[in-house]
């Protein structure tokens, strides 16, 4: 892991930031379109593995052999779906960045940006009244190889981290308040862990508004996930992969 200390939303944080495949867009990066669903991608996978149509059929819950263009191409072997247009999108950005060297929106900050900085360490504070924990500001981690990276807004000890946020919409604060719901997170929050090798990652929603009912901070632990992130790091190798496809045809001479 590499750490750069740095103020998250600072000159240096976006040049950090550049050109990273980073964690709140690991979602994003692993997007497909066209590929097969829970059901066929276990039909499929039983029958590669040399188990009887019939048995196949079962264990996937069909009760006729399933039949589609997209399922005949995964038995034989052959690829199927491709890059939503948001993940080829991104991975163009990429590309574009680490050629510059700076990030292509030029640090633009949204309100909402501007705002999560600003309250993040009233909401470490918080965080570290309720908790009793000592939480270490991070700035920027990359992984050894620079291609992914996370803004990590504290570690904790040797074996965990945090993730503040400041949501003002409410469908999001029903979410967690009254859901108890921060599923929306679940893989960004894995990201950071497999960046920093930590084994638990704290998340907190801050909402000042909700002080006069002690509400104003809502957090939650989240445990590491092994096979997710295993299954996570090969998606997000596939498309740094992409990325750097777009990198090599963006250094090749225009065409008369």
């Amino acid at each position: 892991m590499i750490v750069i200390n740095c103020e998250q939303g600072s000159p240096e944080w976006h040049c950090a930031r550049a050109g990273v495949i980073t964690a709140s867009m690991f979602g994003v990066a692993r997007k497909r379109v066209g590929v097969l669903d829970e059901r066929q991608a276990l039909y499929v996978q039983a029958r590669q593995s040399g188990m009887p149509e019939k048995e196949a059929m079962a264990l996937a819950g069909y009760k006729v052999a399933p039949r589609s263009d997209i399922i005949t191409r995964a038995l034989r072997g052959e690829q199927v779906g491709d890059w939503s247009e948001e993940a080829k999108n991104y991975a163009f950005r990429l590309a574009v960045e680490r050629l510059n060297g700076e990030p292509l929106d030029e640090g633009f900050e949204t309100y909402a940006m501007r705002r999560g900085h600003e309250l993040e360490p009233m909401a470490r504070a918080e965080h570290e009244m309720q908790s009793g924990l000592i939480v270490q500001r991070a700035g920027f981690v990359k992984t050894d190889d620079g291609l992914f990276g996370a803004s990590a807004d504290g570690l904790i000890g040797d074996d965990e981290g945090a993730e503040y946020k400041c949501f003002i919409a409410p469908d999001r604060l029903r979410t967690f308040h009254i859901d108890n719901d921060a599923s929306e997170l679940f893989e960004q929050v894995q990201g950071c862990m497999w960046i920093t090798g930590r084994q638990r990652w704290h998340v907190g929603l801050y909402c000042p508004a909700l002080v006069h009912c002690n509400r104003h901070l809502w957090w939650k632990v989240f445990e590491r996930d092994d096979a997710f992130i295993e299954a996570m790091e090969r998606d997000l190798r596939a498309f740094a992969e992409m990325v750097g496809a777009f990198q090599v045809q963006l250094e090749q001479p225009m065409a008369a």
